[in-house]
């Protein structure tokens, strides 16, 4: 069945890099981005860089964890994209309606307080690319489109 409207909004696009410092050198020198912010996530997972590309936000993301899911990643793919965002609305309730209707949901948070209101999709349902959707603020600090005036 078609959806009644569009799930959500692009919000950023994630790249897995082996070192954010050697990225940045391209994104800031040839392509014009200016680096936002720079931080370990909260998982200790991995580190983050945000760049703004004219109000489009790239995300870098580099292992800090040998074990962990990013690095693994990075082995068996090598780098380049690693998600998009999309700004969701209700996402609790789009992820219900989304995994009854066979979409495979593999990750979810649903607590600001622990990091983030996010889920992501799987590659093996959405043809090959792994999408996050986010309800809460975007890592350019724009608010979410439905609270924009």
């Amino acid at each position: 069945m078609k959806a009644k409207e569009p799930i959500g909004r692009f919000d950023h696009i994630g790249f897995a890099v082996h070192s954010i410092e050697e990225a940045r050198k391209f994104w800031e020198d040839q392509m014009g981005a200016s680096l936002v912010q720079l931080t370990d996530h909260h998982s200790g997972d991995f580190k983050l860089g945000i760049f703004d590309l004219d109000g489009l936000c790239v995300e870098l993301l580099e292992p800090i964890n040998p074990d962990g899911f990013l690095a693994k990643y990075l082995e068996k793919r090598g780098e380049g994209i690693h998600h998009i965002t999309l700004q969701t609305k209700n996402l609790e309730e789009k992820t219900d309606a989304l995994e009854a209707s066979g979409v495979r949901v593999v990750d979810r948070h649903l607590s600001k307080e622990e990091g983030g209101v996010d889920a992501f999709l799987s590659p093996k349902s959405t043809h090959g690319v792994l999408i996050q959707l986010g309800e809460n603020v975007g890592p350019l600090n724009s608010k979410p489109y439905w609270e924009e005036t």
